[in-house]
């Protein structure tokens, strides 16, 4: 039984910056000279919502960031399983564990029960499209009295702890779930802040909730707006219009004051997807030959300014026991020549994709463009903002596309990663890859319950997926957050996942 306290990240410190008007249209207590209510945090986010803070897509993490949400465990900051609506729990057998709850009330008012733990995960599992970190498990969920549940999967889970810190599987209350199967967090979550007001995709409005069982926030509310444009969110920070800007792009990163400008070692590495599903990339000699063509060494000065490091594989130096497991790559295709490519695509067109949300990515592509014409493919870009091309992306409608992601992000754990990105039936599967041995490496990995030997089964699927070049990884990310001189107490986390909580304020 784990009772560890619930993990924080790195929180700062920092002295007054000015800071510029900003209306947050929401309650505070007072307001200041420049016209804004008292003390409440303007934050600039990157990646707009996908589907109204609904937490079944990657807007979950936007919750998780914004402390609106919680599941009945969070990660501490070494990546374990830390309480949060459960205050305990024990595994009775290999497929079941058990969850004892705390005393703890939804944003609605209405008491956190073993009934409406059951229900929201009920509702998660019904989802359509499934949720990445449920890809490669089924759950089952009872309620032994109103404080205790019991939580069963199909097959050995050994990190179900860790998986039910993702904020796609928060506790809802009844109110979140109508019955289309549509599901809202405004006012229905467990976190310190409250949503009371999204404006499409560029405005939320979040109100401290002072029900909160872990004790009031110390910030009455967060204003938070979306700026996709990197250079406008570092330029809204060093003009004083928001106190928080996330993923300051590495060009306007030394622009920024020194004492506003926090690098984090990140999880996140970048790649390039190819699709193996339909178009020239079916042909294993084509990977080949874009893997050999692409060299993410180029990126790191010319595009990163220093900020990351060349890719090594799939995990980074921040995946610090990845260096010493990792497995040698053999059995790849070997790759055309020039002249092969020329003849296998004349006529076709390389559909290379970007997305805006990082500003790096499509100056990413540009270098890669001139790699793989060098090798002999024909290439056209197609750069948009990533709410806009995911449904083409995982319809198979690009041959390539340059990714960033970050291999924690669902579980804490890398299973949920290669199981939902590169598993034949994974729910996030870009690449569209159908590989037996694959799909064997990543399940023989997520059965393995000992830690040394769990991390190894990992490296060996990691060289496995290597193996088909259905990626080709790049670089390795460290993440820049801006954050102002007048902060207090803002989360520098390796996963990018938490970024606010309740001791996040103005000094």
């Amino acid at each position: 039984m784990r009772t560890t306290p619930r993990g924080v990240f790195v929180a700062l410190a920092l002295t007054p910056l000015l800071a510029g008007c900003f209306v947050s249209g929401a309650e505070g207590s007072g307001s200041d000279t420049e016209g804004r209510s008292a003390g409440r945090l303007r934050v600039a986010l990157a990646r707009p919502p996908v589907q109204a803070l609904s937490p079944y897509s990657d807007d979950a993490t936007l919750l998780g960031k914004l402390s609106v949400v919680e599941g009945l465990t969070a990660l501490d900051k070494n990546g374990a399983a830390a309480p949060a609506l459960a205050k305990s729990w024990k595994q009775t057998n290999p497929t079941t564990w058990t969850f004892e709850l705390r005393k703890a009330t939804f944003q609605d008012g209405t008491p956190v029960t073993a009934e409406s733990v059951v229900d929201a995960l009920d509702h998660a599992d019904a989802a359509t499209p499934k949720p990445r970190v449920l890809s490669d498990v089924t759950l089952t969920a009872k309620a032994d009295d109103a404080d205790t549940v019991t939580i069963s999967s199909k097959a050995a889970d050994p990190v179900l702890p860790l998986r039910l810190a993702s904020p796609v599987l928060a506790i809802l209350s009844a109110k979140a779930y109508g019955k289309d199967g549509t599901v809202s967090p405004i006012g229905t979550g467990t976190g310190p802040f409250k949503v009371t007001k999204l404006t499409g995709k560029s405005k939320a409005t979040l109100d401290r909730y002072d029900g909160y069982w872990g004790g009031k926030a110390k910030a009455p509310g967060i204003d938070v707006t979306w700026i996709a444009d990197g250079t406008a969110r570092a330029n809204a920070l060093r003009g004083g219009d928001v106190d928080i800007a996330e993923w300051i792009p590495t060009s306007q990163a030394k622009l920024l004051d020194a004492d506003t400008r926090h690098e984090v070692p990140s999880v996140r590495t970048d790649s390039l997807i190819l699709n193996t599903g339909n178009g020239i990339f079916t042909d294993p000699a084509l990977r080949a030959a874009a893997r050999e063509a692409a060299d993410g060494s180029a990126l790191v000065d010319s595009i990163f300014s220093g900020y990351a490091d060349p890719a090594q594989g799939l995990f980074g130096p921040a995946v610090s026991w990845s260096a010493d497991k990792r497995v040698e790559v053999t059995g790849r295709a070997r790759a055309a020549t020039p002249a092969q490519v020329r003849s296998k695509t004349k006529g076709k067109v390389l559909r290379l994709a970007a997305f805006t949300n990082r500003a790096e990515l499509p100056e990413a592509a540009s270098v890669l463009q001139q790699q793989l014409e060098k090798a002999g493919f024909t290439v056209k870009q197609d750069v948009r903002e990533y709410t806009q091309m995911e449904a083409d992306l995982l319809a198979g409608k690009y041959d390539a596309l340059v990714m960033s992601r970050v291999v924690l992000l669902d579980t804490g754990d890398p299973i949920a990663y290669l199981a939902s990105d590169y598993k034949s039936d994974g729910v996030y599967n870009i690449a569209r890859l159908k590989d037996t041995k694959v799909d064997q490496a990543i399940k023989s990995a997520a059965e393995e319950g000992d830690t040394t030997k769990r991390q190894q089964k990992i490296m060996a699927a990691e060289a496995q997926i290597l193996r088909t070049d259905a990626v080709v990884p790049l670089v390795h990310e460290k993440v820049v957050q801006g954050i102002a001189a007048n902060v207090e107490g803002v989360l520098l986390d390796p996963r990018e996942r938490s970024l606010i909580d309740v001791d996040t304020h103005l000094k």
